[in-house]
């Protein structure tokens, strides 16, 4: 069932994506090569904590680290590890969730790590881009499947694939919470958008097939074809005055 926001829960949660967006900040500038995805993780959790907050991520359903970081073709639920040290030309996508005075701030950005490839940079603009494709399509009236629509027909125009196995999903007082927002479909169908909806809207694209599969620590999800992936994501609330993002730093 989708859980609508009051405008007084609407400002908790953009408490809560503050710090989010700040804990990502965290990570974003401390990616560089000779640094491990387990210092990454530790800053992320140090800067939520210190925030007064909670990671959302940290023993959800038994994952064991604060952020996902998932690097190349690791498309996302990459678990930190003090012997995975990142190089020059990696690309680096981080998930990182803050749950704050009863609300889960949600967000994802892939960085390159020193110099990467223009293959690799083009990536990452398409996928970026098609996240803000389908953050505009989620206005009050429209429904689920325009912002699904939205995100593949640019990633596909582009000759990219969406991942298709994980999709967005609502937020709110859970971590996942209805409606399921996928990052395909067709325009007019899916769950209507209403004012005080919120959700996560996070294309995973990648530059082969949208094939994945899940490793055997259960989490880690890497491209089939081993190919390079991006995943930007966003938590953001339906309003009668368009789309608002949520974990804004500012």
């Amino acid at each position: 069932m989708v859980k609508l926001k009051t405008a007084k829960e609407l400002e908790m949660m953009r408490q809560a994506g503050r710090i989010s967006a700040r804990a990502l900040k965290v990570a974003g500038e401390a990616i560089e090569p000779g640094v491990s995805t387990r210092e990454i993780d530790d800053l992320v959790r140090k800067y939520i904590k210190s925030a007064g907050a909670v990671p959302s991520f940290l023993n959800y359903n038994g994952f064991p680290s604060s952020a996902c970081i998932s690097v190349n073709e690791e498309v996302i639920h990459g678990i930190p590890n003090s012997s995975h040290i990142l190089k020059n030309g990696d690309i680096v996508s981080v998930d990182v969730g803050a749950y704050f005075n009863g609300f889960h701030g949600d967000n994802a950005f892939t960085f390159a790590c020193g110099d990467i490839s223009r293959e690799a940079q083009n990536l990452l603009d398409v996928t970026q881009t098609s996240l803000f494709e389908g953050i505009s399509a989620a206005k009050a009236g429209n429904r689920v499947g325009d912002i699904g629509s939205a995100v593949e027909e640019y990633v596909k125009a582009r000759g990219y694939s969406v991942v298709r196995d994980f999709v967005g999903h609502g937020v709110g007082t859970m971590l996942h919470e209805d409606p399921s927002v996928p990052n395909y479909g067709k325009k007019g169908h899916g769950t209507r958008l209403v004012p005080g909806m919120t959700i996560a809207v996070e294309p995973m694209v990648n530059v082969g097939t949208g094939d994945v599969k899940v490793l055997s620590d259960g989490w880690t999800t890497i491209t089939l074809d081993g190919k390079l992936s991006a995943h930007f994501e966003h938590s953001i609330a339906i309003t009668s005055d368009g789309p608002v993002i949520l974990t804004d730093p500012n």
